[in-house]
């Protein structure tokens, strides 16, 4: 019963894991906001790495301060996490695609001159 208390500690994490989480969030906030500010990089470039970095503070989210990762104990919600993504990302995915093909699609207004008694 003595080892409880201290696997229960493991499963929420430590306090150097959770300040190692809380720096690189903080870096990479940091080059990101300068990338922006100081338009360094092209905007393509930019905008290619804005959402490389925000996919990399995500991780670091989701692994320091969520703890869901390959450990034992954490398997179930991490799975439950990756399905819930994939979903989300079939419903943006379908909805984009119904929305694009609908505007393809539509009759094009006949426009009517302004002032004219049609």
């Amino acid at each position: 019963m003595a080892n409880q208390p201290h696997a229960h500690e493991d499963d929420h994490g430590s306090l150097r894991s959770h300040l190692t989480g809380y720096v690189l969030s903080l870096v990479l906030t940091f080059i990101s906001f300068g990338a922006v500010m100081g338009k360094l990089l092209p905007p393509r470039a930019g905008l290619l790495m804005i959402v490389t970095l925000c996919i990399v503070q995500l991780l670091v989210q989701l692994v320091f301060f969520l703890h869901l990762g390959p450990r034992k104990g954490q398997r179930g919600n991490t799975a439950i996490f990756a399905c819930t993504v994939f979903l989300i990302a079939i419903v943006v995915a379908g909805s984009l695609w119904v929305m694009h093909n609908a505007n393809l699609n539509m009759m094009p207004m006949q426009s009517v001159p302004v002032g004219s008694n049609r």
